[in-house]
């Protein structure tokens, strides 16, 4: 994928499209994020939370760069594959509502003042992905009429009202997945992090 990723990035430069080069360059720096994570912060990176985090960023350019000579982009209208969108919209909101479903369970474990019940953790996770969703799309929106403004190339596309609510139904779906998943793949993360804020807690108190 890091490889394909660097490939992207000349594509991007050869075609001079910008969007190409800051999503593939965002994504190329994301793929190594799992290996800095568990090198520098102790946190238990497997090769399937790895493959599950980089295959996210991965897809996404994929789909904005297409297959040159053969397919302009898997987004938008005309795609091949109209469901494309839907399938890296729902893959992201999942790495989304892992992130947050790890942090708060974190939290909870390192405080005795913060006890959240199953049910309200499931709850807490979608509305985190929903709000997220919402968020990602205020921007797609704003940097695509910014560029239509300047007269360049956006980084982000939007397709429409239609488009927009498709997204967030797929958010949602992604949120599910992660919030019924990462309860039983995600705590060694989560039990890695709280020990982290244990510790940090133990220098600030001089123990």
């Amino acid at each position: 994928m890091q490889v394909l990723l660097v490939v992207f990035v000349g594509i991007g430069i050869g075609e001079g499209n910008t969007g190409v080069i800051v999503n593939a360059c965002i994504a190329l720096g994301v793929t190594f994020a799992p290996a800095a994570l568990e090198r520098e912060y102790d946190l238990p990176m497997d090769a399937g939370l790895t493959l599950w985090v980089c295959s996210a960023v991965f897809l996404h350019v994929l789909g904005t760069v297409g297959v040159p000579g053969l397919v302009e982009s898997f987004y938008g209208e005309g795609s091949p594959l109209p469901f494309y969108d839907h399938v890296t919209h729902a893959l992201s909101a999942s790495v989304v509502a892992a992130t947050g479903y790890t942090v708060v369970r974190a939290v909870e474990e390192h405080t005795d003042t913060v006890s959240l019940p199953p049910r309200f953790t499931f709850v807490f996770i979608l509305m985190f992905v929903l709000a997220f969703g919402v968020l990602w799309e205020v921007v797609e929106f704003a940097v695509s009429g910014a560029a239509t403004l300047v007269g360049g190339g956006s980084v982000l596309t939007q397709y429409g009202i239609e488009d927009t609510m498709l997204d967030l139904v797929f958010n949602t779906v992604g949120g599910v997945v992660a919030a019924v998943w990462g309860t039983a793949h995600l705590t060694d993360v989560a039990s890695a992090l709280t020990r982290r804020l244990d510790g940090a807690r133990r220098r600030d108190a001089g123990e």
